[in-house]
């Protein structure tokens, strides 16, 4: 099975690569900006036809939440018009498309985790992008999985837990939000049931139930003050000296973008259709720890 993953260097395109390379059953390319231009239909049009694929995973976005309030139109190209481009592609090409989107499509005032039939509601202009990404999405494509997922972090790239590390490396405190409550999850777990996605529905027809939205992030859920604590737990088991984490609130760290207070995702409908379900958000922390800490002492 012939797999494109649109994107190449972001936190779920480099663990696609890896996951892929433990499935013999599986061939994945991983194209780049350069090779799969989201904002550039032409670019997009020539790689499905270079590649042949029997399956699209849209790994790639604009995920610098702040600077997408004044960089709206490059957040609106790459998450909105450029994913509905690629979705026509596919129909055309009678092709699947898994494509990625995000809790940021909520505004977080729900007090129970959000399911997919919820309304959503950004408060953002990357939230409002990435909504009207999947409106495009589904409006292109019958045969289409969104995966609405939150916090993602990985051994690469720019995420919460390297900050942390980072942070924890020259400080004895660190302040963090503990009045916003979601759901982590390891890029590496997430690419897994991307996988296992894939596989499941390569040969669905149009009608097929398994189509639709879904949440997918790590079991469980927590704080941005929780997620830090456990860090720094995993982090002083490994030899790094203790690190006091401050709770504060989200008035506290003021920012460009407001942030859900509610980021939870009710995952059942993954579990109930697919007979998926991610690992616990702790085994993600401690194995993105473990990954980047090892990475650290053989540098």
């Amino acid at each position: 099975m012939r797999i494109l993953v649109i994107g190449r260097e972001g936190q779920l395109a480099r663990s696609l690569a890896q996951a892929a390379g433990e499935r013999s059953a599986l061939s994945v390319v991983c194209a780049g900006h350069q090779q799969a231009d989201l904002t550039q239909r032409a670019s997009l049009q020539a790689a499905l036809q270079r590649h042949a694929p029997d399956l699209v995973i849209n790994a790639a976005a604009y995920t610098a939440v702040d600077n997408a309030e004044v960089e709206t139109e490059l957040a609106m190209a790459a998450n909105a018009l450029g994913p509905g481009h690629l979705a026509e592609l596919c129909a055309t090409s009678h092709v699947p498309l898994i494509h990625v989107s995000t809790d940021y499509v909520f505004d977080g005032t729900l007090d129970r985790p959000y399911r997919e039939d919820d309304t959503p509601a950004p408060i953002g202009s990357y939230g409002a992008s990435k909504l009207e990404g999947e409106r495009k999405v589904a409006a292109a494509l019958a045969r289409h999985v969104i995966l609405r997922t939150a916090w993602v972090h990985s051994p690469w790239g720019k995420n919460f837990v390297k900050t942390m590390l980072s942070l924890g490396a020259t400080r004895e405190e660190v302040s963090v939000v503990a009045d916003q409550h979601g759901c982590p999850t390891y890029a590496p777990h997430l690419a897994q049931v991307c996988l296992d996605i894939a596989v499941k529905v390569a040969s669905e027809g149009d009608a097929s139930p398994l189509w639709g939205t879904y949440h997918c992030a790590g079991s469980g859920e927590t704080t941005w003050w929780g997620f830090a604590a456990e860090i720094f737990r995993l982090a002083e088991q490994r030899g790094l000296r203790p690190v006091r984490v401050k709770p504060i609130t989200t008035a506290e760290f003021p920012t460009r973008t407001r942030r859900p207070a509610n980021s939870r995702l009710d995952c059942s409908k993954l579990a109930n259709n697919f007979g998926l379900r991610l690992p616990a958000w702790d085994v993600g922390a401690e194995a993105c720890v473990e990954a980047i800490m090892a990475a650290q002492q053989a540098g």
